[in-house]
């Protein structure tokens, strides 16, 4: 019975999310005022058009680096093997067969809104499978083991010191990071539904709270080893170079991408019946509690905004703001979020933004604009 009144409790979140989470229904009178930085649309989340907490599945944005492998489920396994007691190998059956778990979580590429053309690729999506970290310690990793590897089947030929190797995409995590969390899945449906190929079928890592590169599709593979993996995805794609000015010179730190970073987005406006206007956002981090979003109109002074009812850790919260002096003309709207470690999302000239020199981490404030 707890089974079932879950999943008509995650339905009806589903289908009526603004309610639920504090945010207004619209009405018929209420007019919906267009953004001047019009964000082309796309198999991604459409800001303007976000009327759901949940995000449909053919609005969830899709990237892959080595294409879509043809994946036979009557013939496809998951290893998992290295320094185990216990290696394993299972089938999709063996896999839906273990204990279930739905994670609300959201996924967002780590160059998102990086540019005008690449603003929605982000979802808050329910994920189910089963947790990884019982899985390996049913197989025993052995002492010396410190990373575990992931790698899809998904697969190319990669020119690595002037030789070609055939490489599967693989993306790793330490040992440590994994065992001890069971939020971490194997996921095979999305929204109640099968998981799509596009989005990894028959199986998908879920990591909440790290970007999305992290989460492999079309998981094949699972490996752990007594050192760190680098790989083209690790260690020379999707990394952030970031410079930092000490005592008359740059000190430059090169990373690897992981955790996501705080980050909001102003994503409607809205003219209301009376003349004024409702402000309305999401905001969301690596799973650090949410402290505040504010919210900046043309060149006034940092508003606090009100934050709409929480949902799970790892998912966006909603947010609004009552407008109620525009005046004609056009106008300029920016948020930040700040969460409970203090950290600020910060503006396009901070230095975390203005020195780092790479495409990804793309949580710089993100200006919008409008005219009434």
């Amino acid at each position: 019975m707890l089974r079932g009144s879950a999943a008509l409790a995650a339905l009806a979140m589903a289908q009526t999310p603004l309610s639920l989470f504090g945010l207004e229904e619209p009405v018929a009178d209420d007019a919906v005022v267009p953004f001047l930085d019009v964000q082309p649309k796309g198999k991604m989340l459409y800001w303007q058009d976000l009327s759901t907490w949940i995000t449909p599945n053919d609005q969830l944005y899709s990237v892959s680096h080595y294409g879509n492998p043809a994946v036979d489920l009557d013939q496809w396994r998951l290893e998992i093997s290295g320094l185990v007691k216990k290696p394993r190998t299972l089938t999709v059956a063996d896999v839906k067969a273990r204990k279930r778990r739905t994670v609300t979580a959201t996924l967002e590429c780590s160059g998102n809104s990086s540019n005008p053309g690449f603003m929605g690729a982000i979802g808050n999506i329910r994920w189910t499978g089963t947790p990884l970290a019982a899985l390996l310690e049913e197989c025993h990793p052995l002492e010396r083991a410190i990373e575990i590897v992931f790698f899809g089947a998904d697969e190319k030929i990669e020119k690595i010191r002037d030789q070609d190797f055939l490489q599967n995409f693989a993306r790793s995590l330490s040992l440590r990071d994994v065992i001890k969390r069971d939020d971490i899945l194997l996921a095979y449906e999305m929204n109640g539904r099968p998981l799509e190929k596009d989005h990894g079928a028959p199986l998908r890592l879920i990591v909440p709270g790290w970007f999305g590169i992290t989460w492999v599709k079309w998981l094949a593979r699972i490996e752990l080893l007594d050192r760190r993996f680098m790989s083209k995805y690790m260690a020379r794609e999707y990394v952030t170079i970031r410079g930092e000015e000490r005592e008359g010179k740059t000190l430059w730190r090169e990373t690897s991408v992981g955790p996501m970073d705080v980050k909001s987005v102003v994503a409607r406006v809205v003219r209301r019946k009376d003349g004024s206007f409702r402000v309305t956002g999401a905001a969301w981090t690596d799973g650090t509690p949410l402290e505040r979003v504010e919210l900046k109109i043309d060149d006034g002074v940092w508003a606090r905004t009100r934050l709409e009812r929480k949902g799970p850790k790892y998912s966006w919260t909603f947010w609004s703001y009552d407008w109620n002096s525009a005046a004609p003309g056009d106008h300029t709207l920016v948020s930040r979020a700040i969460d409970a470690a203090g950290r600020w999302q910060p503006s396009a000239d901070d230095p975390e933004i203005k020195m780092k020199r790479t495409y990804w981490e793309a949580n710089q404030q993100w200006v919008r604009k409008i005219r009434i």
